[in-house]
Formats: structure tokens, C-alpha cells, sequence
């Protein structure tokens, strides 16, 4: 064989062994491979740290990095930054994919958050009256749940036709209520200008250090009718949805000792959830 063809050899045999390595980031002195997964909350970094622990025995290193904002998961799953995120619904996901043209898979459930109304002021959702400003998130599938919530404590009214997942313009009757929609993750910031407010259970953890069991009103309901949609998943690249070692994470988070987690934050175990 030409020395020139051994040495293109060469150089396809290190490339590849360059990009596989990578894809896994593998340490071949101590046989170890490292991930990395993004999530949103504090409680999240503590399930996603337990998990951490109970599998470094396997040869996998898992770093757990927290984001303020929940919009940069996703483009940094797609983009590689990330090996997997932890912190998002099914319902959201899908209009993630369908708005970025992503091919992010769920490749297991992790848990499902109710979702609440928390007011400074206020103590019932009773008190909530003709003239009150309410801030809900104005992302599609967040904004649709808030507004359902809305309806379900009759603060607001709903057109008959109205879809799964609403939008304020399906809002037949507001009550005379404002509703304000703002960025999810500046919501809690805001809750002293405004009469309550619809949030994100990570950022009432996170921003407001509280739980659900803070809220004025919450759907209790949730588990039960809300199905598949707003189960909150670990979610990867289609490519890598068969990797054993993202299989072996998922089991790892779905035991007792991350349910014990889950609980505390006030959110409830999703794999084990009958619907």
C-alpha cells in the first residue's frame, strides 16, 4: 500500500475516533464517561445530583448544570452544548420541535408540577375581584395551562370552541380581570405589581423559595386529567435516544430516593403516575 493512503487512513481512523469520543466524552485512562444535563430548578439540580452519585459506580460522571432561563435548554440540547435536559413538558417539547424544527425525543418520564396562583396580597382565590391585574406566562403551552387554570377557579370564562390548550383570545369573559401575560421567568418579579399571578412551579422554588403549598390556588386536579401532555420528561437527541448509558440515567432517576426529592418540592413522581 502507498505510504500516501496509510497516512488518509491515518487521518479517517483519528477523525473518527475524535468525533465517537467526543459524542461520549470518554475518558480511556479511567474508562469513564461524561454527560451533561441542564435543568431549571434547584430541586431539579438536587434529583438530577442524587442521580449523579448512584451512578458514578458505572462508569458514568454526570454533571448537573442549573439555568435561570428555561429557554436555553433545548437549542443547547440541539446544538450538543448539552447531552440531555430535565426540565420540561411533553406539551411544551412538541411545540418546541414543531416551532425550531427540533428533533428532541423524551426518553423517559421524570416528574409533573401542579400549577398555582400566588398572590402577595391575597390570602383566597375568593378574594380576587372586577378590576384585579392577574400575570400569566406568554409562552403557548404555559399560557394555555394558566388560562385553564383561570377558568377552573372561575376567575375567567372560556369560549365553547375553545382548544385544549387556550390562548387569551379564547377568553369569552374576563370578569372584568386584567390579565397580563410576561416572560415565565420574570413573573415572580412582578408579583408585587399585580393582583396574583399564575408561575412556573421551578421558578416558585427557585425565585420565590416556596412550593405549591404557598398558592392561593392550585390545580389539584392536575395529575389526574391532564394526562401525558404536562408530565415533564428527560428529553435528548433523537440520535442518541437508544444510548445505553441515557437509559441507565433514567433508571437511576426513577427510584424512592429521587421520588423523596420530587415530593419535597412539592411536584409528584411522573413514572409511576396512573392517569
Amino acid at each position: 500500500m502507498k505510504k500516501s493512503n496509510l497516512i488518509i487512513i491515518a487521518v479517517v481512523g483519528a477523525t473518527i475516533f475524535t468525533v465517537v469520543g467526543t459524542a461520549a466524552n470518554v475518558n480511556a485512562a479511567t474508562k469513564t464517561r461524561t454527560y451533561t444535563i441542564g435543568v431549571a430548578s434547584d430541586f431539579e439540580k438536587q434529583e438530577w445530583s442524587q442521580v449523579a452519585k448512584d451512578v458514578k459506580s458505572k462508569g458514568i460522571v454526570l454533571k448537573v448544570k442549573e439555568f435561570t432561563d428555561y429557554t436555553e435548554e433545548n437549542p443547547a440540547t440541539k446544538d450538543g452544548s448539552l447531552d440531555l435536559n430535565g426540565f420540561q413538558t411533553k406539551v411544551y417539547l412538541d411545540n418546541w420541535n414543531k416551532t425550531n424544527k427540533g428533533d428532541l425525543v423524551n426518553i423517559g418520564w421524570t416528574y409533573i408540577s401542579p400549577l398555582g396562583l400566588y398572590s402577595k396580597t391575597l390570602k383566597s382565590v375568593k378574594d380576587i375581584k372586577s378590576g384585579d391585574k392577574i400575570a400569566i406566562p406568554n409562552d403557548v403551552t404555559n399560557g394555555g395551562r394558566a388560562i385553564n387554570l383561570l377558568a377552573s377557579a372561575d376567575l375567567i370564562t372560556l369560549n365553547d370552541k375553545a382548544p385544549k390548550i387556550p390562548a387569551v383570545k379564547d377568553i369569552k369573559d374576563k370578569n372584568g380581570l386584567t390579565i397580563e401575560t410576561l416572560d415565565p421567568s420574570q413573573i415572580a418579579a412582578a408579583l408585587p405589581d399585580v393582583t396574583a399571578a399564575v408561575i412556573n412551579t421551578n421558578y416558585v422554588q427557585t425565585q420565590l423559595k416556596e412550593t405549591p403549598k404557598d398558592a392561593i390556588y392550585v390545580d389539584t386536579d392536575h395529575a389526574k386529567t391532564l394526562g401525558d401532555q404536562f408530565k415533564n420528561a428527560v428529553v435528548v437527541k433523537k440520535s442518541q435516544k437508544n444510548n445505553k448509558d441515557f437509559k441507565t440515567l433514567v433508571k437511576a432517576y426513577q427510584t424512592d430516593k429521587v421520588k423523596k426529592i420530587i415530593e419535597k418540592g412539592g411536584d409528584q413522581s411522573a413514572w409511576d403516575l396512573k392517569n
